[in-house]
This record gives C-alpha cells, sequence and structure tokens, in this order.
C-alpha cells in the first residue's frame, strides 16, 4: 500500500513548530522600526573604540540614530517575515537568524539610547572591558552550576556559594594581611557549602531545590550576623582584605578593545579563562568527563559499567562549590575591598540562568554569562551619561535579559536527563 492511498489519520504529520519565536522576533522588529526608528532621535551616536594609553588608535563609530534604527528595523522585520514563513513550511527558526536578531536589536538599542542621552559618545571598549568584569563571578558561578548538574545534582545554591566565598576570602584576607590567602580560603568555603549539598542531596536523598534553597538562606543569614557582630566592630582587623593586583601583560594590554578584555585582569579574572577552558576540556575531551556525562544523562548504566555514581557525583558538587567560592571572593578582593551583607546580589541565581541559557555547556553557560555581564555594566553607563528611559528601568535590565534569555531564546533545551534524581541500587 502507497502513501497516496493510506487514510489521511495514519500518514505522518510533522510535529507543529512553536508560534513563540516569530511572535517574539515580530515585536522586536515593531519595537525598532517604531520606537527606535521612527519615534527615536536625529542625533548621531559616536563609540570610541579605543582608550588612553592603546598602542594605536581606532577611528569613532558613528551612526545616525534615526536613519540607523530605520535600516536596522526593516531587516528585523524580513527577518520575522521568513521566521513565518519557515514555521508555515513546518521548520523551526534557524539559531543563527536568533542571534543576528540579538546582536541588532543591541546596536539599535544602544544607537537609540546614546543619540537621545545628554552625552552622544560612549567608549565601547569600555563599556566590553566592564562587561567582563562584572562577568567574572557569574562565570564562575555557571561553571558551578555546569559542574554539579552535567552529574545529576541541581545546584540551587551558587548564590550561597558566592557569599560564603566572599565572605571568608574577606575576613582571612584581613587578618593575615595576604590577599592570596582569601583568595584560597574563598575556594574552601565554596566547598564547605557545596558538602552540605552533596550531603544531604547524594547520601539522605533530601530533594535537591530544598537543600539548596535552605543552604541560601543558612549563608545568607549567617554571613549577616558575622558582618554586624564582628566585622563592623573591628573593620580595620576584619573587614579590611586590600585587593588582588591588576596584571597587565606588557605590549599585549595595549591592544585597543581586546587588550583590557584579554591581558588586564585581576588574578580572578585569569582564573576565569582558566576555568573555562580546564572544565570544557575535561568533560568533552577526558575519561573522566566522559564518565561525569554518563553519570548525569543514564546512572544505571553507568553503575554496570563500574563507575560508582554516587561518588562521582559528591566529588563533581564539591569541585563546583570550589569553583563558585573563588568566583565570590571577586566581590572583596577585586569589586571592593570589603564585606557588605548580601554583596553577592543575587547573581547565583542569575548564573544559574546562565547554565540554561548556555545548554549546561562549559563555553556556552560562559557566553551567556558574558551577555548578563554586558546587560549590567550598560545600564551603569547609560545611567550615567543620561538616556531617555528611566533609571528604574535600567536597572532592572540584567535581570529582564536573564527573563528573555531563558524564557524566550532558549526554548526547548534539554538538560542531562538524570538531573535532580537521586540514584539508589536497586
Amino acid at each position: 500500500m502507497t502513501a497516496q492511498t493510506l487514510p489521511t489519520s495514519v500518514l505522518p504529520t510533522r510535529p507543529a513548530v512553536p508560534i513563540k519565536t516569530p511572535v517574539f522576533l515580530s515585536v522586536i522588529a515593531v519595537l525598532v522600526l517604531v520606537g527606535f526608528g521612527l519615534l527615536g532621535s536625529s542625533e548621531a551616536a559616536h563609540f570610541r573604540l579605543s582608550s588612553a594609553g592603546d598602542a594605536f588608535e581606532l577611528p569613532t563609530l558613528v551612526f545616525p540614530g534615526q536613519a540607523t534604527n530605520l535600516v536596522i528595523g526593516v531587516l528585523l522585520a524580513a527577518g520575522a517575515v521568513y521566521s513565518w514563513v519557515r514555521r508555515r513550511q513546518g521548520l523551526a527558526t534557524e539559531r543563527w537568524i536568533v542571534i543576528v536578531f540579538a546582536v541588532l536589536f543591541v546596536l539599535s538599542f544602544l544607537v537609540w539610547v546614546v543619540s537621545g542621552a545628554n552625552v552622544t559618545t560612549i567608549s565601547l571598549a569600555s563599556l566590553l572591558a566592564g562587561a567582563v568584569v562584572l562577568a567574572v563571578p557569574l562565570v564562575f558561578g555557571s561553571l558551578s552550576g555546569v559542574l554539579c548538574e552535567r552529574s545529576g545534582v541541581v545546584n540551587i545554591a551558587i548564590e550561597g556559594q558566592l557569599l560564603a566565598g566572599a565572605f571568608t576570602a574577606a575576613i582571612v584576607a584581613s587578618t593575615t594581611g595576604n590577599v592570596f590567602a582569601g583568595l584560597v580560603a574563598a575556594g574552601v568555603a565554596g566547598a564547605l557549602v557545596s558538602l552540605i549539598l552533596a550531603l544531604f542531596s547524594i547520601k539522605y536523598l533530601v530533594n535537591q531545590i530544598i537543600v539548596g534553597v535552605v543552604l541560601n538562606v543558612l549563608v545568607s543569614g549567617v554571613t549577616g550576623f558575622l558582618f554586624t557582630t564582628v566585622m563592623q566592630r573591628d573593620p580595620e582587623l576584619f573587614n579590611s582584605p586590600g585587593r588582588l593586583p591588576i596584571i597587565e601583560i606588557p605590549g599585549l594590554s595595549a591592544i585597543p578593545v581586546i587588550g583590557p578584555i584579554l591581558f588586564k585582569q585581576s588574578v580572578v579574572g585569569y582564573l576565569m579563562y582558566i576555568a573555562v577552558f580546564l572544565v570544557w576540556f575535561g568533560l568533552y575531551k577526558t575519561r573522566w568527563g566522559l564518565r561525569v556525562r554518563a553519570v548525569g544523562e543514564h546512572p544505571k548504566a553507568a553503575d554496570t559499567l563500574g563507575i560508582k555514581v554516587n561518588v562521582m557525583r559528591f566529588w563533581n558538587v564539591t569541585l563546583g562549590g570550589i569553583v563558585a567560592g573563588i568566583g565570590g571572593s571577586f566581590f572583596t578582593l577585586v569589586a571592593i575591598d570589603s564585606f557588605t551583607k548580601e554583596i553577592s546580589g543575587g547573581r547565583g541565581f542569575i548564573a544559574l540562568a546562565a547554565v540554561i541559557f548556555g545548554r549546561w555547556n562549559p563555553i556556552g553557560a560562559f557566553m551567556a554569562a558574558l551577555l548578563f555581564g554586558f546587560a549590567d555594566n550598560l545600564q551603569v553607563t547609560l545611567t550615567i551619561i543620561g538616556t531617555p528611559v528611566p533609571s528604574q528601568f535600567m536597572a532592572m535590565m540584567p535581570y529582564l535579559v536573564t527573563i528573555f534569555a531563558v524564557a524566550g531564546l532558549v526554548g526547548r533545551s534539554r538538560g542531562p536527563a538524570a538531573v535532580g534524581e537521586p540514584y539508589t541500587k536497586e
């Protein structure tokens, strides 16, 4: 019997493509075309690519406000129409379309706010370099999440690990007079928080999400109490850690744009790049990584091959805590030279979103964390120069980007199959 003679009810049907992406792209296109283009300022926006002290100077980029956004709006509208056509054909929108949309929208938004600001010139080089700096704790937190969840354990406690690392780094560096001792102590503090998570969720089979939430509250309460009762009573002794030095690589640090990003960082900044590479290499290029991914995808099959599932999970969670703790030291040893209550400011939860947005891949999580860091630095920069956007909205920008990235762009991303499921031998 041929396909032509089969009843319609038994013919294979292609699954319906979700309407979310075409609608989302259409809304963005209309916003840019009308809000940023037709109603935007005609003033030009200037973006400097070079900073003082660079080895050579790059030309300043100039974008006529209204004209640029009208062109971008037309391009985005064409992309939205293409997305609708793809859906009508039963095909999903390619990822590169979404990426191009995101880049063009960010450019359009920048041109719109800068052209309508009191100061129509900003340093793009400083904006990007600052974004990388602000993304450092997010990258460490997201790497912690990748290490834990790839092995099958949900790590909601990233916020607590960052906060514990920040507090311990401050108090140890203050009492010893050595910032590097504080850096090491931060990793130990993160590991201790992770040991509690591993103990209750792996050994005693307590719900992993509940344990993570409780740990966040516990660390917040303990650090807040010790800050009030110990640090504030004698800040010179207990809350004056100093700062890690900024290390400039001669010659390379003077390259415009990329020099400050790659070759002018603190020790924690350089450790960030090393950690991203090591986690990626370990997970995808070593036998250890293969076992970790097997434990997170199919623990029973891994067990039959002789892999100690819970032991592997235990040590991975601990390693993730060390990574997050080192990231927490950024707050007190790099950003500022003291500890304050809730200094992590919810960045552990943004790091968790970066894990999801990056599809549980170290490189993807790194790029997602950079996106959130860019949004964070952008709201600071644009608030300073004075923009037509209310300051309250600018303060919400990093969190809005997080919501849109996870809910609007990721779609049906699938995490490790066994994540969140405790394993016991039958």
